[in-house]
C-alpha cells in the first residue's frame, strides 16, 4: 500500500551465468489497484508498462585494491537490501541516482577480530586508523576536500543535535578526492585525516600511490574508507558502476547480526565460525557485504 503523495523504490535483483547470458533490455508491465485519473477517489484496476531499460553487459571495470594489509572487513558492501549504499539512492537533477550501488566502508580488525584496543573513545585505538590509502589505477586528481576535523568514535554526526545542522552536500563525506581513471570511470575516496591528501587537483597518480590516509571525518562514528567507483566526477550525482579487484586473499565473512547487536563504538569479536585461518587467493571479484579479506601491498 503506497498511500497518496508518497512515492516507493522497489529493487529487482536479476542473475544470470554470465553477461552474454544478460538481455539487452528489460521492460516492467505492473498490474495494481490505483487511482485511473487526477480526479479519481477510487482504487480502480491499472496495466501500465514502464519504459524499457537498457542493461550494460561491458562488464565490471578491474582495479587494484584502496588499502593494503590484514583483516579489511567489507562493511555495508553489495548486495544486501536495507543496509546503507544499496538503498540509499538520491534525488538529484530529476533523477534517482544510486551512486553507492557498489560502495564498500572499508574498516579493519586486529588478529582478533577487534575492531580496536584500548580507549574506545580515541580515533587511535582503531586498528584502521592512519592506514595508507592507495590509488586503485592510474588517474588524474579531479577534487578533493580537506580541512575538515576528525570526529569523535560513536557519535554520528547526522544524530547529534549540534553537528547534524553542520553537515552539508559539500562535507557529509568528510575530507575526500576524486580520480579520474579513464573510459568514464572515477574513484571516491572518503573520511580522509585532515592534512593527509598527498595530492592535490591536477595530479597524476599511478596504481598502488600513496594518496591520503583513513580517518573519521564527514558523517561517520568510525574510522573507515569510503570507497566507490562511479560513471561520473560527483559522489552523489553519478551512477555507481560494477568493479572487481585483481587480487585479494579471502577469510571468511563477518555476521551482520553482529553489527546490528554492536554498540556505536563497534565493540566485539567480529570473526564468524567460518573464519578460515589459510585465506584463499581470489581474483577478479568484488568482495561482498561483511567479507573478510587480505589486501596485498
Amino acid at each position: 500500500m503506497i498511500p497518496p503523495q508518497q512515492a516507493r523504490v522497489l529493487f529487482v535483483d536479476y542473475s544470470f551465468g554470465s553477461p552474454g547470458d544478460a538481455p539487452k533490455y528489460v521492460m516492467h508491465h505492473l498490474y495494481f489497484d490505483g487511482a485511473v485519473s487526477p480526479v479519481t477517489t477510487t482504487p480502480g484496476p491499472v496495466d501500465y508498462t514502464v519504459t524499457p531499460y537498457s542493461i550494460s553487459t561491458s562488464g565490471p571495470i578491474t582495479i587494484g585494491p584502496p588499502l593494503k594489509g590484514k583483516n579489511w572487513v567489507a562493511l555495508n558492501g553489495c548486495c544486501e537490501p536495507g543496509w546503507p549504499h544499496r538503498s540509499s539512492p538520491v534525488a538529484m537533477n530529476g533523477n534517482l541516482v544510486g551512486g553507492q550501488l557498489f560502495a564498500i566502508d572499508w574498516k579493519q580488525t586486529n588478529d582478533q577480530g577487534a575492531f580496536y584496543t584500548g580507549d574506545k573513545t580515541k580515533n587511535e585505538s582503531y586498528t584502521d586508523y592512519g592506514s595508507e590509502v592507495l590509488a586503485v589505477a592510474d588517474g588524474t586528481v579531479t577534487s578533493i576536500l580537506d580541512g575538515q576535523d576528525a570526529n569523535a568514535p560513536g557519535v554520528l554526526p547526522a544524530e547529534d543535535p549540534v553537528l547534524g545542522p553542520k553537515l552539508t552536500v559539500e562535507n557529509v563525506e568528510g575530507n575526500h578526492t576524486v580520480l579520474d581513471i579513464g573510459n568514464g570511470a572515477y574513484v571516491f575516496y572518503a573520511h580522509l585525516i585532515k592534512g593527509s591528501l598527498l595530492v592535490k587537483v591536477g595530479d597524476k597518480v599511478t596504481k598502488g600511490q600513496v594518496i591520503a590516509k583513513l580517518g573519521n571525518t564527514g558523517n561517520a562514528n568510525a574510522s573507515h574508507l569510503h570507497f566507490q567507483v562511479m560513471n561520473g566526477p560527483s559522489a552523489i550525482a553519478s551512477p555507481g558502476i560494477p568493479y572487481v579487484i585483481d587480487s585479494f586473499d579471502y577469510q571468511g565473512q563477518i555476521s551482520p547480526q553482529s553489527m546490528y547487536d554492536a554498540d556505536d563504538y563497534l565493540t566485539g569479536n567480529f570473526f564468524g565460525l567460518d573464519h578460515r585461518p589459510t585465506p584463499e587467493t581470489r581474483t577478479n571479484q568484488l568482495p561482498m557485504a561483511w567479507t573478510i579479506i587480505d589486501l596485498p601491498g
